[in-house]
């Protein structure tokens, strides 16, 4: 038996390719955007891959399903309940898919959403007995799954679901039960998911509070309180993970010049400029919005940037293009033109406009000081969660969640100063970017964020 783990930082998604040595065959499950790792495991291990199978439709991230089928003509496994519009095999609870010596049977655990499964894995040259649970979204390390990514009005129902699952379905499984989540820390799928990738689900069972007993209606409270925003763009995504999404082929660098380039902000493209922050702050062209080229790219980019508008790249060097590309296209934004060769000497000698400046760093001493200004004090952004905000807030503040960011920062007025605050300075990075982009005269960005303010025993109103 051979299994691999793939975990995509920022976005926290795990992948897996399982199979059969013996017999050389093997499956992928939820699959990333980016197959090329799959296919060179596959090589290196001399499997053929013969099964594609989902866990449940994605809400965070865009599958490579139906790219990793055209590449190797494997077969695509989905529940029944996932009600998808693509060429595939259905699910259903109690199935059992055979890859040579391992079998893997299908348990349907509605919760995260209404067609999760779990799949148990066994190696039968060794035993019968399940050795290892392929959990998706239903169970994470310290963590499940959030039951209101379908939508917020059919949280309960799913809460109450998961908890039958949870209790019912795999919470009987034996204690040496090895656990293999589709998610790990830094998603947005649950609220506390642990760093570590794997665990047993004897140690989940007395470690993770979401596993501690609990009557029905108390659970179904316990897992809809207080979750962290939803993924950007989660709808679009769920809804191109159901209809099938389109494969991207092979991802080649497409340098573009100035000149190439121009026709397309005409017909309005957008510019990412993905240098590094400082090079962005000394000279940028107008308009352009700017993200670190990092690992957070895919959860970012859905609060500042419409994936129907094509968009054309700055980077720091061409290295950088693949991942990114890839990084946007796991979130849908799949229209990106190329990236700019030239750099901003050849687009100045053209006589087109830069501009340097935009968002400004401020600490909490900083920020305080600005606020005693009654003059020309900023208006105060908070762009977090609103359980987060309850908390403690720095008075006056406006809650403004970062998921509600693009369709209401024009309530704001451009012309006031403004400065964007959230737990630590990485969200509130990216909504003063937007606010930057869209013309704000003036925008701080907290640095360090609420936690920095706290910290520096400045007042805080609840």
């Amino acid at each position: 038996m051979y299994l691999e783990q793939y975990f995509i930082q920022g976005l926290g998604c795990a992948s897996y390719i399982v199979g059969c040595e013996g017999e050389g065959v093997a499956a992928v499950v939820d699959p990333d955007r980016d197959i090329q790792k799959y296919l060179d495991t596959a090589a290196a291990r001399g499997l053929t891959i013969t099964h594609i199978i989902e866990t449940h439709l994605h809400a965070d991230h865009i599958s490579g399903n139906t790219e990793l089928a055209q590449r190797t003509g494997a077969s695509i496994y989905v529940h029944e309940a996932g009600e998808v519009e693509f060429e595939h095999h259905t699910l259903t609870d109690g199935d059992e898919l055979a890859l040579g010596n391992i079998r893997l049977h299908v348990i349907h655990t509605p919760g995260h959403t209404p067609e999760s499964i779990t799949l148990l894995v066994s190696d039968t040259t060794r035993a019968d007995t399940p050795w290892m649970a392929l959990t998706g979204d239903t169970l994470f390390v310290g963590d499940i799954g959030r039951p209101d990514l379908v939508g917020v009005e059919a949280a309960r129902q799913l809460a109450g679901d998961m908890h039958d699952s949870l209790h019912h379905k795999l919470l009987p499984l034996h204690d040496g039960l090895m656990i293999y989540p589709g998610h790990g820390a830094g998603s947005l799928c649950g609220r506390s998911i642990g760093s570590v990738r794997s665990s047993t689900l004897g140690y989940e069972r007395h470690n993770n509070d979401a596993l501690q007993p609990r009557e029905r209606e108390d659970f179904i409270e316990y897992a809809t309180h207080n979750l962290p925003e939803q993924p950007g763009n989660h709808k679009r995504i769920k809804a191109t993970n159901r209809r099938g999404p389109r494969p991207l082929g092979v991802v080649e660098p497409k340098p573009m010049t100035v000149q190439a380039s121009i026709p397309y902000f005409q017909r309005g493209a957008a510019l990412l400029d993905m240098r590094t922050k400082d090079a962005y702050i000394e000279k940028h062209i107008p308009g352009s919005v700017h993200l670190d080229a990092d690992d957070q790219i895919s959860n970012r980019i859905g609060f500042i940037l419409s994936p129907d508008v094509p968009v054309v790249l700055m980077l720091d060097t061409p290295d950088q293009y693949r991942e990114v590309v890839y990084s946007l296209a796991r979130v849908g934004y799949e229209q990106v033109v190329g990236y700019l060769a030239d750099d901003l000497s050849v687009w100045e000698a053209m006589g087109l406009p830069v501009t340097s400046g935009d968002v400004k760093d401020v600490t909490a001493m900083e920020l305080h000081e600005l606020l005693q200004n009654n003059g020309s004090s900023p208006l105060v952004i908070d762009v977090r969660e609103p359980w987060e905000y309850a908390q403690g807030h720095i008075p006056g503040a406006l809650l403004m969640p970062l998921g509600e960011f693009q369709r209401r920062f024009h309530e704001l007025q451009n012309e006031k100063p403004i400065a964007v605050v959230c737990a630590t300075g990485a969200r509130s990075q990216t909504a003063a970017a937007l606010l930057g982009q869209q013309g704000f005269k003036k925008v701080y960005n907290l640095v360090g964020g609420t936690s920095g303010w706290m910290m520096k025993r400045l007042p805080i109103e609840r």
